[in-house]
This record gives C-alpha cells, structure tokens and sequence, in this order.
C-alpha cells in the first residue's frame, strides 16, 4: 500500500527506494517479524520510546497507531526492508515527526543486519525525503550517550553534533545523557551549483527567473524535487544562462523544459533583478513577468508546482535570493 498526505497542494508518497532497501509503511502482517526484531535488549536500550520486554500485541497497536499518523500527516514513520533468499525482510524502522519548522527524525536496525550500511542507506534516503517534501526547514535526531555507531551513522550523512540533553528513556527507567545532531539541506545535499571560477573572485552565476500569472492573479511556484540543490524550497520557474543565451532566451527554453509551455520573448516584461553572495559564487538572477503563453503547466522535471496569492507567497520557504523579490511583486499586483 502507497499512501499519501496532502499539504499545499502537494502529494507525499511514503514508499520510498535505495538501491538495496525499500521504505514502506507497515502492514499488520509485519507485526511478528518486528517483534522479533524489536524484543531485543541491544537494540530497545538505545531507543527512548520503546518498553522492554517488548510484547507481542505491542507490535499490532504500534502498527494501527503509526498508519493513523501517515494518514494525518502527523508523522512518517516506515519500515526498511531488504531482500534475503529472495523474500521481502524486514530490516528495521526510520521515522520522522514535523514539530512546526523541525522535524525529529529516529530510526533502528534488528541487531542481525548492523555492519552492512543498511542504518546509513535508510537514513539518508529518509532525511532527503523530508527535507524535499515536507514543510521544514531542518531535522534533528537524539543519540544514547554511548551509542557510538548510531552517531556514526549521523555524522556520515551529514549532520552536525550541536549539544547535549537529558531524555527519557521507557527501556531503562529514567532520564538519561543524549547527543543532539541537527542538519539542514545544506548538510544533506550539499552548497547550491557554481559557474567556473573566475581569477580574483568568486564566480558570477547567471539565473533567469519567472514569475508566471494567471488570469486569477496567482504566481506560479515551483518546489525543487529531492535530489536537486535546495531541495524542498519553493522558487520562480528558470534556470542557468547558458554561454550564447541571453536571459530571454534562456527562460524560453527553461520554460519549455520545465512546465511543457511555450513563451514568446515579447511576453516577458523585465520586472526586477535579484543579487545574492553565496559562500563560493555570486548569483545575479533578473525576474521577468509573463501572463500570456501557449499550453498547459505542467510538472515535467518532477517539480511540485503551487498557483499562490500574491499575500500568501511569504507563507512559502524560499532560497535567500528569492526572498527579497517577494515583497516587490506582491506590492505591484
């Protein structure tokens, strides 16, 4: 079963792949295999919201209760499996629980599968995920002081150690010592693309922007799909200037590419302009605006698009060079 959350107008499927592991939601099938995971001294003694002796029927509520909270969106919480012998196996469990611009994330492995990269893998995958598709900003997770391989785990996906705190922990009765890690999607996917370097200084990167309006007086956004840089912010559709584009030319194609429509250079109006230092290039992106084109919007590259009132636009994350553009395309419409 695939099942999906709608938050403006977006879809999130919580099954997700890796090259050896798929995420998926469990099903009351799973609750013996997850027992056996689970019901595991080495494995509950780290987890904070888990009891030991870990009963059977636990397993049966604790799978009603997490496809309650993928229903409302209030967690993502999905199972990692593998294949052994040619059979579906369940491997272990990662979540993640929005909490206004934070999302907390977790996870365990069944004591059989550590050693393999699967913690590692699973993590990854998730926290890309999260980042692209829910509305946060960052994620943070808690590790058991002591619990070296799990911060391991953290550290090698990109999170930063940021403190220390005390957390409860059901398995060992008590308030116990964590380590807190945070990261945000510079840490997961890395600084945003540069042009080559130039001598002297940083490179000077050219983007063109535009913001499409309906007869309604909406501007078009678009979320930039997991796997891109900024994942999970919202933009003006555009792209790079390529050697030999002018910036017109260059939004014709990228509009083209991107939404399946088709731009006249005579229907865009240069609006304003956007210039933003970044911490290895400068960017320089001109806005257009354009209310006339031939075809249908359409998402062709993956991307979430959201038709927004210009008073709604600052309720939506965007990259710091698009930020300022706002307030001025918001006054003039």
């Amino acid at each position: 079963m695939v099942l999906f959350f709608q938050k403006k107008n977006v879809s999130l499927v919580t099954t997700l792949r890796t090259e050896r592991l798929t995420l998926r939601p469990p099903e009351p099938a799973d609750a013996e295999a997850i027992f056996r995971l689970v019901n595991d001294w080495e494995v509950v003694r780290n987890l904070s919201r888990v009891p030991f002796p870990y009963a059977r029927e636990t397993a049966d509520a604790w799978i009603e209760a997490v496809r309650q909270e993928l229903e409302t969106g209030k967690a993502f919480t999905l199972l990692i499996t593998g294949q052994e012998d040619g059979h579906e196996t369940v491997v272990g469990c990662v979540s993640v629980r929005p909490t206004g611009k934070i999302a907390e994330l977790g996870y365990w492995v069944g004591r059989r599968f550590w050693g393999h990269g699967v913690a590692t893998e699973a993590v990854k995958r998730m926290a890309s995920w999260a980042l692209a598709n829910l509305p946060i900003g960052s994620l943070r997770a808690q590790v058991a002081h002591g619990n070296v391989a799990s911060a391991a785990v953290l550290r090698r996906i990109g999170f930063r150690e940021t403190g220390t705190g005390m957390q409860e922990f059901r398995a060992l009765g008590g308030q116990h010592p964590v380590l807190i890690f945070e990261a945000d999607r510079r840490d997961i996917y890395g600084d945003v693309e540069a042009a080559p370097a130039e001598a002297g200084g940083k490179p000077l990167l050219l983007v063109a922007a535009c913001a499409l309006i309906d007869i309604d007086g909406r501007v078009l956004l678009a979320r930039r799909p997991e796997g891109k840089k900024l994942a999970g912010l919202w933009e003006f559709p555009g792209g790079k200037v390529q050697p030999g584009e002018t910036p017109e030319t260059a939004l014709i194609r990228e509009l083209a590419e991107e939404l399946g429509i088709d731009v006249a250079e005579a229907c865009l109006a240069p609006f304003a302009f956007a210039s933003h230092g970044y911490d290895s290039f400068h960017l320089l992106m001109p806005l257009y605006l354009c209310r006339r084109w031939e075809g249908i919007v359409r998402p062709l590259e993956g991307q979430t698009l959201a038709w927004v009132r210009p008073a709604k636009l600052t309720e939506y994350e965007m990259p710091p060079a698009d930020r300022p553009l706002v307030p001025l395309l918001r006054d003039f419409l």
